[in-house]
């Protein structure tokens, strides 16, 4: 029997999810149902929960913190989050807390049931792991049991500030530990393996534990060696070393080197990549976790830069804003002219400009759904008969930020951009109706250029006047004149109808040098003059 918790702050959604899911037919149980996030995770405190079904916007705590406390409390429990469509750019976010599925409201029974089939493997599976590994634990109680890991404890503890620092100082006093340096920084080691930059199978997610002991062991004799600090196991998975110096000056280049040596050791000992990353210098104890945390959250540079990395929070490492504007305009122009080369050269491009920028992953798929928009707008620029190569935009979305690293983000998009590229080509059946096109987009960017001429037009498609005024009357019936013409005074229609603009400020805004040639104009074109079509249309 599955046991599963509901949380919704809409009574009615519980009520008809409750009556119309035949719980026993699926082998689960209802186990209870909270209006908000701070009834469940108070609930699942006092009762065995397998999966929660949640909500995201909700009072008190919302689905986002619920997920948050149950991946770092709870980490057996499997999470559905459902919600409105509005709120899908919140939602992505709790990918990073162990979300197992997304579900767009309303959510039918059938497509809940399914979910809940889905996820009750993945139950399976962890109730699986867990077994295996608590066979595993029993086997190495020996290590678990020695002195080494008593002390990564007590090290863990002084540096997280989760006991009193003198309590922790005492304790680590009684294993011969003193720590009396002038300044100290703390270290993170993490195995890019078990990351989360892989998708990790039962016997990796099991073995995860042994390496980080291997990881430690070798470090441990490294850092003893060295006389450079201290090293310790953070959790299961992780090794952290706390750095402790007199100043000596050279001391920073020693502790790069110790970490190089370290990850030099590891390739060789393991077949496997390490990621480290150097907090701050701090001078005092209280103040060792700000050096960790800095640590640890500078390993998030791995989403963007890969694996293997040596950070070093001394040097700098500042987080850039960028405008991609410029780029996506150019992609833009490239997708729209049917220039591969430019198209490629563009993607790059920006891709690298998102790596320099050192963005965090939400930033950097918002960076890439920025790339998206815009090849879909160089499509609807080329034709308004697109939609066969427009995808669920949530989808899409959803695909990039599910992806561990950016390069693999990267290429989601870039097959994307490449099925625009190809759908384009196939409505631009030929290279007059493209460029018919791309005249046509010109003019409706630059009709109020009142300099707008034929030779612009031609210099920025790269053709002969003669041959773009046969391949344009050609394609779109009119000639070059004809439609710059009529496309002003669409607009001056537009503003006349639409604003009090005098007639010599509207003639200036489509692109009018001279009033009294705009009135003559507009009158020849339409039968009457501006002041009297104003009367008429002004609304």
């Amino acid at each position: 029997m599955y046991r599963i918790l509901l949380v919704d702050d809409e009574i009615l959604v519980r009520d008809a999810i409750k009556e119309n899911i035949d719980w026993k037919s699926i082998d689960c149980e209802l186990v209870g149902d909270c209006e908000n996030g701070k009834q469940a995770a108070e609930f699942v405190q006092e009762h065995p929960v397998d999966i929660v079904l949640t909500d995201i916007l909700m009072p008190y705590m919302d689905g986002m913190e619920l997920s948050h406390f149950l991946h770092d409390n709870y980490p057996d429990i499997v999470i559905v989050v459902f919600s409105g469509f509005g709120e899908f750019e919140y939602a992505k976010k709790a990918i990073q807390y162990g979300v197992s599925e997304y579900l767009l409201k309303p959510v039918t029974a059938t497509e809940l049931t399914a979910v809940i089939q889905k996820m009750k493997e993945k139950v399976d599976q962890l109730r699986k792991e867990k077994k295996k590994m608590e066979s595993l634990t029993k086997t190495s109680e020996n290590y678990r049991e020695n002195v080494q890991v008593i002390r990564s404890k007590a090290i863990e503890a002084l540096v997280n500030c989760t006991t009193d620092i003198q309590k922790s100082l005492n304790r680590l006093q009684k294993m011969g530990i003193t720590l009396s340096g002038c300044g100290y920084r703390v270290a993170v080691f993490d195995i890019d393996l078990y990351s989360g930059m892989y998708q990790l199978d039962v016997e990796k997610r099991q073995e995860s534990a042994l390496m980080a002991f291997v990881l430690f062991n070798i470090s441990d004799e490294i850092v003893k060696r060295e006389k450079a600090g201290i090293a310790y196991q953070e959790g299961n998975n992780r090794v952290c070393v706390l750095f402790q110096t007199k100043w000596s000056r050279s001391f920073d280049g020693r502790i790069k080197n110790i970490c190089q040596e370290i990850q030099t050791e590891i390739k060789k000992v393991m077949g496997t990549d390490v990621s480290m990353a150097i907090g701050k210098w701090v001078k005092n104890l209280e103040n060792l976790s700000a050096s960790h945390d800095m640590a640890e959250q500078a390993l998030q540079y791995r989403y963007l830069q890969g694996g293997s990395l040596l950070i070093d929070m001394e040097e700098t490492y500042p987080v850039q804003e960028i405008d991609l504007r410029e780029s996506l305009d150019k992609l833009k122009e490239s997708l729209k002219s049917g220039k591969t080369e430019e198209m490629e050269t563009e993607l790059q491009f920006i891709e690298e400009q998102i790596k320099q920028s050192l963005a965090d992953k939400s930033r950097a798929c918002m960076y890439l759904q920025q790339v998206i928009r815009a090849a879909d707008m160089a499509a609807e620029e080329v034709s308004a008969d697109i939609s066969e190569i427009h995808e669920d935009g949530a989808e899409l979305l959803c695909q990039i930020t599910e992806q561990k690293s950016f390069s693999q983000a990267c290429e989601i998009v870039r097959k994307y951009i490449l099925r625009v590229y190809d759908a384009m080509a196939e409505l631009n059946t030929s290279s007059g109706e493209r460029q018919a096109r791309m005249a046509l987009d010109y003019i409706q960017k630059n009709y109020m250029d009142p300099n707008l001429s034929l030779n612009d037009i031609c210099s920025y498609l790269n053709i002969s006047t003669s041959y773009f005024s046969s391949i344009f009357k050609e394609m779109t019936g009119e000639t070059f004149t004809e439609v710059l013409i009529r496309t002003r005074m669409e607009k001056a229609k537009e503003l006349l109808e639409n604003t009090t603009l005098k007639n010599y400020e509207i003639a200036e805004k489509v692109g009018f040098a001279d009033a009294h040639y705009f009135g003559i104009s507009f009158k020849k074109m339409t039968g009457c003059t501006p002041t009297e079509y104003a009367r008429e249309n002004r609304r």
